[in-house]
């Protein structure tokens, strides 16, 4: 599985394309602010066509360049119903181009992508689960889990404990966390380490 990542805008969100191998189809995970220049630019490179884009939550800094996006190579943004109020003062009339998600799994792009819900940093919080062909786990946590930290202002930190402890640190511990903010980490790394999921029985 191919996994490209960086990034953009002035909160630094984390912006992924996600393919089974260079040259075919792929997804994008949280369009954020200021990503179409660097995001064109590894499509180009990988020779990469993408076909949906994946919103991990609502917030500017994951979705901003969304629509610039879609129109461009004509794809949807599949994000949380909970979450469309995010998008701004027309997100309730916005039907076109927005897919509703909801926990379960999701084909696209030849990936087997298992959507989970974490509310907690949005009440549409969601993360993205994938294994590689060759066995490897990652999940897109977006702003619910971060290296040492988790996601919880502008939320309800004790909703998104809840949600981790349920729905992502079940992960086994090789599983690579991608998150929406800084590096990378794994789940046994946050397992072992992370203070804000003590007690969590992870």
């Amino acid at each position: 599985m191919l996994v490209v990542g960086f990034p953009a805008g002035p909160l630094e969100a984390n912006c992924y394309l996600l393919a089974p191998e260079g040259g075919g189809e792929c997804v994008i995970v949280d369009p954020g602010e200021d990503v179409v220049e660097p995001l064109e630019a590894a499509l180009s490179t990988h020779g990469l066509m993408p076909v949906a884009m994946l919103a991990t939550h609502g917030h500017p800094d994951h979705v901003a360049s969304a629509d610039e996006i879609g129109a461009r190579h004509g794809i949807p943004l599949y994000l949380h119903e909970a979450d469309r109020p995010l998008l701004g003062r027309d997100a309730g009339e916005r039907k076109d181009g927005i897919v509703p998600l909801a926990d379960g799994p999701l084909g696209l792009a030849g990936l087997e992508i298992t959507v989970s819900g974490t509310p907690g940093h949005t009440a549409g919080s969601v993360v993205f689960g994938l294994t590689s062909a060759e066995g490897g786990r990652i999940v897109l946590t977006g702003d619910s889990l971060f290296a040492g930290s988790i996601g919880r202002s502008a939320g309800d930190g004790d909703e998104l404990v809840r949600s981790l402890g349920a729905k992502v640190m079940t992960m086994p511990d090789d599983t690579v966390v991608l998150p929406g903010h800084g590096p990378a980490t794994t789940i046994g790394q946050e397992r072992a380490g992370n203070p804000f999921l003590a007690g969590t029985g992870a």
